[in-house]
């Protein structure tokens, strides 16, 4: 029985606890080289204004096209780019100006799995090496035990820890991705297009993992994707970015549903049917082969 996206029940939250994240109108700009003396600097606006809340343990989707700032704005939250103006509030810690000697709590309760997994590992590294530096970095000792324990929570052998990433597949080195971001045992997990290099027929599988751990470990999940449609079966919520801005926010059903903005609109009519994604397009209808974990 080939395996499908499960549909994820969106869960309660408490509206009085205080939100795990806030961005408070957040504007990121990048200055561009000077073409002429004559004209002042031309300056790319990749972030504009934007303000969102995200509660503990909510699964909070960000979806846009390519080049919208989404993957900005996640830097920004990170503290790995800083915002021309605004604040982020990360569990009632304003980061946003915050020197890297007092980000350590940030670098231990905030973990991030990005789109390429090829590219975020170090080929020289042995995995068990690769899930363990987190925890070396931050000054706790590398357990054997628990680098065993992650490789099976992702779905992989304890033997996979000797081995290099070049060994495995896409999906079973998103996997290592996964477990290396959950070893030093965040509180919040981001997510910056996890699937989007990956095979078609191994997205579910990855997706339906991350979401299986996100309940089992109670963490706060911000899912960035290009895929309205792949959003809608892992978030509770979501914010629709275009051009460096949120045009729309509500819950993922409701917006996909019944989209109030035009951009949003033409996101959700965009989604392929099954017969156009079974044809090459890549959504959520496209089914993975169970067995040995890709």
């Amino acid at each position: 029985m080939p395996e499908i996206y499960r549909e994820h029940v969106p869960a309660a939250h408490d509206q009085e606890a205080a939100p795990a994240i806030q961005v408070v109108d957040v504007v990121r700009d990048y200055p561009r080289p000077r073409t002429s003396l004559l004209r002042p600097a031309p300056v790319v606006h990749a972030v504009r204004g934007v303000s969102l809340d995200v509660k503990q343990g909510e699964r909070f989707g960000i979806v846009g096209e390519s080049g919208c700032g989404k993957s900005t704005l996640l830097r920004i939250i990170a503290a790995l780019d800083q915002p021309t103006s605004g604040r982020v509030v990360v569990e009632g810690t304003d980061i946003t100006r915050l020197p890297e000697r007092r980000l350590r709590f940030l670098r231990e309760n905030l973990q991030l799995v990005f789109q390429d997994p090829m590219s975020s590992l170090d080929p020289r590294m042995r995995v068990r090496d690769i899930i363990a530096e987190p925890l070396v970095v931050q000054g706790h000792p590398a357990s054997g035990e628990r680098v065993r324990e992650l490789l099976e929570a992702v779905g992989l052998s304890a033997g996979a820890g000797d081995r290099y990433p070049h060994q495995f597949s896409g999906g079973q080195r998103q996997r290592i991705s996964i477990a290396r971001a959950l070893a030093p045992r965040p509180r919040i997990l981001i997510a910056d297009e996890p699937v989007s290099a990956l095979d078609v027929s191994v997205r579910a599988q990855v997706l339906n993992l991350i979401s299986d751990l996100v309940d089992e470990l109670n963490l706060t999940l911000v899912f960035v994707s290009h895929d309205l449609s792949v959003v809608k079966h892992v978030c509770d919520r979501v914010a629709v970015m275009h051009a460096g801005q949120i045009v729309e926010t509500g819950y993922t059903g409701d917006v996909y549903a019944a989209p109030q903005h035009a951009y949003t609109q033409r996101l959700v009519s965009a989604i392929p049917t099954l017969q156009r994604a079974l044809s090459g397009a890549t959504t959520s209808d496209l089914l993975a082969t169970k067995g040995e974990p890709a």
